[in-house]
């Protein structure tokens, strides 16, 4: 007999036991044991309460009643006592930090998928359920997210959302309107995501809510969630705002000594998600290695600097089943963050057409293709190629791009190929709609391009990758094949999960669904694993947690 833990308490939840006794006696009931095998699972899966497992003449049950005394070594007993696990409900998994300092219910977040697919609905749907969610800011338009922050901010006075700030080399007047925009309205938590270094914006949205309280402890308004997968990145999220950013930004009146003062004392980031093989922006690592790795460096870089709090971890990327949910957690995850699963649901803002082929895709249905935000520099994210020629397209443009100066160098049967299937107009007419696109954007954009034939031609193939992916939101009927839809292997992990539930049909897809059955699915598989460590193997039935309604 295993020793059993004492005194278990959690949420409010209570699983006592006597001190100091061995081979405790199971006192209670017999009606409320459970011997089938459907019976002894609905058992296990109330996970508010203890399960305390039994045998009787032989065959084994489990009960969630009754309680544990010392045994009075009578020999009467008609029941032996094998073991017992505490409750174990979602909530328990990961760091309560995050819980707390994002005031949500799980360490679980639903991150951000550019051009508003991560929707104000999605955001707002899942804030109300206590459930933090990033809006996909990244691709829109300022008088676009300012739309947004104001339903999200008028929908959610007191409850979590983030607004996501992509880093945009390309377009810094873009990363900079956007931290305008959140520091103008008060958005007081930002999801950073593709940063190759630090920039003065975001330092600057982190250092402008710095502040001193009553008890004179640093006081962290603007929070940042910094999504990485590169170490020498990570480390720069670890590590305090860089003096040279603090200096310029004092200089120009934009923060006060004292805020430049606070800045060099807390890290740039108070969470940072490993984002592994994931959809959209991605180095497809693995997150078994990645993970691990960056838990190390930010447990030098505490050592280093101790921080009055430190620098939570998360994981992201391949998220989409309850059991690759508890891997992550097992291997030091505070959170998770979940993103192409969500694009299949309904909230999100993506057309019917992709939900559906989002919902039929297996885990080898994606590849990579060049993205359109740093196109020039040969960056490429993870899309769907089931049911989409925009993969294929995609790469050949920026084969022309590599191989050609300028437009005109294209061959003519090229050209002509390229105006015909890809483009659907001639690329002079292109060039006009992206010189309209830019002029209210980034005017800077056409001015670089005018006496720079390259950049001219990156700027009319950026308009087919950036039409792309709205094409797919809005369902542009004509443009199915063009489609560019970002996932992951992890929406076809999802869709063999969920294969015969109820959550099978995209139609039934709800983000607030999506995240209970995979928490409480990982909760219900680390109560077997604890089983399994105490000697109780369960057979490979009870291993599959399947979603039902109101589970």
């Amino acid at each position: 007999m295993t020793t059993i833990p004492l005194n278990f308490q959690k949420n409010g939840l209570r699983f006592d036991y006597q001190p100091n006794v061995q081979n405790p006696v199971w006192k209670g009931s017999l009606d409320s044991i459970a011997f089938d095998n459907e019976g002894i699972k609905s058992k296990l899966l109330n996970l508010e309460l203890p399960c305390y497992f039994v045998r009787k003449q032989g065959q084994l049950g489990v009960t969630n009643e009754g309680y544990l005394v010392e045994p009075n070594n009578d020999k009467s007993e008609i029941i032996d006592t094998i073991t017992a696990v505490p409750p174990l409900v979602p909530q328990q998994l990961g760091d309560p930090s995050f819980q707390t300092f994002h005031g949500v219910k799980y360490a679980y977040a639903a991150g951000a998928m550019a051009n508003g697919i991560a929707s104000e609905e999605l955001v707002i749907t899942l804030g109300k359920e206590k459930i933090l969610s990033s809006f996909g800011a990244a691709g829109l338009v300022p008088e676009r997210i300012e739309k947004a922050i104001h339903r999200i901010q008028e929908a959610l006075p007191n409850a979590p959302y983030a607004f996501n700030l992509i880093h945009s080399p390309s377009e810094n007047a873009i990363e900079q309107g956007a931290v305008n925009l959140y520091l103008k309205y008060g958005v007081t938590t930002v999801e950073a995501s593709a940063f190759l270094n630090l920039t003065t914006n975001i330092v600057y949205y982190r250092a402008a809510g710095l502040s001193l309280n009553c008890e004179n402890q640093i006081e962290i308004k603007n929070k940042i969630i910094a999504k990485i997968s590169r170490v020498e990145v990570a480390t720069k999220f670890l590590q305090p705002a860089p003096e040279k950013f603090l200096k310029l930004l004092v200089s120009q009146g934009l923060i006060t000594q004292l805020q430049a003062k606070l800045a060099a004392q807390v890290p740039m980031a108070d969470d940072i998600t490993v984002e592994a093989d994931s959809g959209g922006h991605t180095d497809n690592r693995s997150l078994v290695c990645l993970l691990p790795s960056i838990l190390r460096l930010r447990d030098e870089i505490q050592e280093k600097y101790n921080y009055k709090t430190s620098v939570r971890i998360g994981a992201a990327g391949g998220i989409g089943t309850p059991q690759s949910t508890l891997a992550a957690f097992i291997m030091g995850a505070a959170y998770v963050v979940t993103g192409s699963v969500n694009q299949s649901c309904i909230e999100a803002g993506a057309s019917v057409h992709t939900k559906n082929l989002l919902a039929q895709a297996d885990m080898t249905d994606v590849m990579m293709a060049p993205a359109a935000d740093m196109f020039e520099m040969g960056v490429k994210l993870q899309v769907l190629k089931r049911g989409t020629l925009f993969p294929m397209r995609s790469q050949k443009l920026f084969e022309f791009y590599k191989a050609y100066n300028s437009i005109d160098e294209i061959p003519k049967i090229d050209r002509e190929e390229l105006e015909k299937q890809v483009f659907r107009k001639s690329l002079d007419e292109v060039w006009q709609d992206t010189v309209a696109y830019f002029s209210q954007r980034d005017p800077e954009q056409i001015t670089r391009a005018d006496n720079n034939p390259k950049r001219k031609m990156a700027l009319i193939f950026r308009w087919y990758l950036g039409l792309s992916s709205r094409w797919s939101n809005f369902g542009e009927l004509g443009r199915e094949m063009d489609y560019q839809i970002w996932c992951s292997p992890a929406i076809g992990a999802f869709n063999n999960w969920v294969k015969g539930s109820y959550l099978a049909e995209p139609n039934n897809r709800r983000v607030v669904d999506v995240a209970d059955h995979i928490m409480t699915g990982a909760a219900y598989l680390y109560r077997l694993q604890n089983l399994k460590l105490q000697g109780i193997c369960m057979p490979v039935q009870y291993w599959q947690y399947y979603p039902k309604f109101n589970n």
